[in-house]
């Protein structure tokens, strides 16, 4: 038996440590640890509740206008405040943007290096000019010594795509990708007023008036997004994971138990009743939903006869009996809306700075594969029918997916926004003073999963402030009954043949595009000599 630790794990967060044991070349076991405490909630204690969506956007450089949005959730639901159209259409338009381009982003530069053998590119027989370009700098990169951003890496295996073309393909496909990205958030600063880190969207709205001019330049980038989503992005997704990967597919590579849980998302209804306030309005065009696990993880090959319930916020709970903080005496789990942070960095057999979320005590998988699961959506179960399991890839096909359902949705409301501008002034904002007592929820379904904000007010200050975020529902260590996360759950089983290369390690929980970044050191038990890989 042979312990790997991949720590950092990704390469733009250096804060999540994969620990995996493995025997005759299949994991065994394995253990997810958060490397960095958060401290927000702490932080928020005794602040004005107006305060909350700007620091808790903070939270996190990629993921930030999510917080914003569920944070202004929480608080107007404490509040009593119902948004405006404008509000509304403006809060849906900046999240749509930042998910398709967290998304295609996530695809091209964060995980799919994991899945090519970029020097196939030296063999690339083809004409195409742009193709050929590429192969040039390249190659001139790698003679030249400087292989950044495409190294370190992993070494290329039997699941590594090598055709020259396809890869030279891609990696074009991955360049303009990246010029995208740079669009996007210039598209969206045009609603928040800078990004990251949003400044228009509070308590009650969103405070930005846009011109109708800004406005169809902010519709013009939005149409470019859609040209590469629909012709790009969805169309490569598809044939890498019909074509060379749908044998990793059908091995259920990666699968969690089969436990899912999504919020609901992107209101296309104003809020009509004060149980709206939570969810920013109504007729979210993503459902909430709990799926529970019937057969074994994986397994899955037709949808339609899952049962999907409702969410029950109440049967939300956090675990930290393998954290480091503490619970008052006897008390072993707690609802966030009573949730408590109290550290304790020097509690026994403790390995992680994340809490363990439970749905009704069962750990639950969120995030795009969540989401297409619940929503049923026709591409997924097309997928398992043609052989594909849930996993590793179909966290991908589900990306892809979501991404062009929004890109087509979101012009919808962009042109309604446009349409109200010219008919007058846009009225953002419903704004109603701190109440003296009161308490809040706000979730959203953020690009990585269920994201939700707890909130109760007291003598017009923040009494208690809770988080439960996705990666926290993903990558939490074990609960007090000794049950593994979901990223602990989708390493068991799998194939780890050669130690000293441990792609498939990195390759799963990259598939959930952890928000939380690589040397790799290996122990061996017996011997409790410690290796250090330095991947090239």
């Amino acid at each position: 038996m042979t312990r790997i630790v991949v720590d950092p794990l990704t390469r733009i967060e250096g804060h999540l440590r994969i620990e995996v044991e493995v025997e005759n070349g299949v994991i065994t076991d394995a253990w997810s640890a958060g490397t960095m405490a958060r401290g927000i909630e702490v932080l928020l204690q005794g602040k004005d509740p107006w305060d909350a969506p700007y620091v808790t956007s903070r939270v996190c450089g990629v993921c930030e206008g999510v917080h914003n949005i569920a944070s202004s959730q929480a608080m107007e639901d404490a509040f009593g405040i119902e948004l405006t159209e404008a509000g509304r259409l403006m809060r849906n338009i900046f999240s749509a943007g930042y998910y398709v381009h967290d998304h295609f982003i996530h695809f091209y530069v964060l995980s799919a290096l994991d899945f090519l053998d970029i020097m196939a590119i030296a063999e690339y027989k083809g004409s195409d000019p742009g193709l050929l370009a590429i192969k040039s700098k390249i190659v001139g990169l790698v003679m030249a010594g400087d292989t950044s951003p495409f190294t370190p890496r992993y070494q290329p295996d039997e699941f590594s795509v090598s055709d020259p073309e396809t890869v030279t393909t891609l990696v074009s496909h991955y360049l303009r990708a990246v010029e995208l990205k740079a669009k996007s958030q210039k598209m969206l600063s045009y609603l928040t007023g800078i990004q990251p880190h949003p400044n228009a969207m509070n308590v009650g709205g969103c405070t930005a008036t846009p011109s109708v001019e800004t406005l169809r330049d902010l519709r013009n980038l939005w149409v470019e997004q859609a040209e590469f989503v629909n012709n790009v992005y969805l169309p490569d997704v598809l044939a890498v994971g019909y074509g060379p990967l749908l044998p990793l597919a059908a091995s259920a590579f990666g699968a969690t138990a089969g436990n899912y849980l999504a919020y609901p998302m992107l209101p296309q209804g104003s809020p009509s009743a004060a149980g709206d306030n939570s969810f920013g309005g109504s007729n979210p065009m993503f459902k909430g939903g709990v799926i529970m696990a019937t057969g074994p993880r994986g397994s899955l090959a037709d949808i339609g006869p899952v049962n999907v319930a409702p969410v029950d916020y109440d049967q939300i709970t956090e675990s930290v009996t393998n954290s480091w903080y503490d619970y008052p005496a006897g008390v072993n789990k707690i609802h966030p809306s009573e949730g408590v942070t109290k550290f304790n960095l020097d509690k026994s057999g403790a390995y992680s700075f994340m809490k363990a979320p439970r749905y009704d005590s069962q750990p639950m998988e969120v995030g795009p594969l969540a989401r297409g699961m619940v929503n049923k959506f026709p591409q997924l179960d097309a997928f398992f029918k043609a052989g594909g399991r849930e996993g590793v890839v179909a966290r991908h096909l589900s990306r892809a997916v979501i991404s062009k359902m929004i890109i087509d949705e979101g012009l919808a409301w962009i042109d309604r926004l446009i349409e109200m501008r010219v008919a007058g002034p846009l009225v953002g904002m419903h704004e109603k003073a701190v109440p003296r007592t009161g308490r809040g929820m706000g979730v959203w379904d953020a690009p990585r999963g269920a994201l939700g904000h707890w909130v109760e007010v007291d003598n017009h200050r923040i009494k208690n402030y809770q988080l439960v975020v996705p990666s926290t529902w993903n990558a939490g260590p074990r609960d007090e009954n000794g049950v593994k996360g979901p990223y602990e759950q989708a390493l068991i089983g799998a194939p780890v043949p050669d130690i000293d290369n441990p792609i498939n390690v990195v390759r799963i929980i990259r598939s959930f595009d952890p928000c939380i970044a690589c040397a790799v050191h290996l122990i061996d038990p017996h011997t409790n000599d410690i290796k250090v890989v330095k991947i090239s």
